[in-house]
Order: C-alpha cells, then structure tokens, then sequence
C-alpha cells in the first residue's frame, strides 16, 4: 500500500535530481570556476558525453513532467471503462520508468568510468591522462595528485562532482526502479487490472 501511495511522489522527486545533474554537469566544464579549459578543449573526454545534461538531465525531466502528468486525475479516456484507462496510465507509465532506468544507468556507468579514467590534465610529460593505468587506484593515492599541475586542484575537482553526479543518477535509477514496481503492482494486483474484468 505504501508503494503505492508513494507512487506519485516518487515522480516528483525526480525533478530536483536532473536540476542537479544539470547543473553539476555543467560545472565540469569550468575547472576552478575557469571557462578557458573547456575553450581549448582541454577537458575529459566523458565530459563531452553530456551525460548529466541531456541523459540524467533533460531526458529524465521530461519523463518526471510526463509521469507526473499521468498521474493526474484528468486524463484523456482511452477506453469506455474507468479501470481500462487507469490501467492505459500505468502501462505508459512503466515504459517511461523503464526509459528513466535506462536513461540514469547509462549516465550512471559514465560517470563511473569517467572517475575511474581521471582526469584530463597538464603534467611534465605534457596534456594526457596520467591516471588512467591505475584503474582507479589514484582515487587514494593523494601524493599522486600533486602529478597535475594545471588545471590547478582538477583532480580533487573531478572527483567531487563525479561523486556527486553518480550519487544523482543512482537516486534516479533506484526512483524508477520503484516507481516501475509501483505501477506494475498497482496493475496487476490492484484495484483496477484489467486481467479480473
């Protein structure tokens, strides 16, 4: 009952978290608050992905508007039958979280991949990424990050924002997860399946 009644909400809280991905995403763009990087190109390459702004961003608001949208109670009639066109609302519904499953995965494995890689940055041996033979290890290695001179302080840059924006789309992908149990539970145990009619 409490999966069900949380279902309306769980949309909303959607909302927020793509604002975030948004705007988080963004700010890797600008290391140190510096635009000139990303004018010459000198940023990661998973940056230039636009994961957190098209996929666990826009995509995901969209979806959060349109589920939020089905949710209300003045709804076009699909069918003659009030249990019919509910039903209708909840399968439209699971495809769209099933959308937002695959839009917040993705963004998610990116950036994941993204932190393992490190970050792109000047060191002696000139513009590379210096860390991407550690497989991650240089996230503890903290003598290591003093290796990138400039952007100054990216790796600690890249870091938190790519915590940050894992974090955000694995909220998101645990939303639509629920909010896909959610509606199928509503569906086919609840009051108005279609299967007893």
């Amino acid at each position: 009952m409490a999966l069900e009644t949380c279902g309306s909400c769980l949309s909303c809280l959607l909302i927020p978290l793509a604002l975030w991905s948004i705007v988080v995403n963004i700010l890797l763009y600008f290391p140190n608050g510096k635009a000139s990087h990303a004018a010459s190109y000198q940023l990661p390459n998973y940056v230039w992905y636009f994961e957190g702004i098209c996929f666990s961003g826009v995509m995901i608001l969209l979806l959060a508007v349109i589920l939020i949208t089905l949710e209300c109670s003045v709804f076009y009639r699909c069918c003659q039958s009030e249990s019919c066109n509910k039903t209708y609302r909840s399968f439209i519904s699971i495809v769209l979280a099933l959308l937002g499953v695959a839009f917040s995965g993705y963004s998610c494995i990116i950036f994941t991949l993204g932190l393992i890689q490190g970050p792109f940055c000047n060191s002696s041996d000139g513009w590379d990424y210096i860390f991407k033979d550690t497989a991650g290890g240089y996230l503890t290695d903290y003598p290591a990050w003093s290796r990138c001179t400039e952007p100054a302080n990216i790796v600690e840059w890249n870091i938190i924002l790519l915590s940050i924006l894992i974090a955000l789309s694995g909220l998101q992908l645990v939303i639509c997860f629920l909010k896909v149990a959610a509606e199928l539970k509503r569906t086919l145990c609840g009051t108005y399946s279609v299967f007893v009619q």
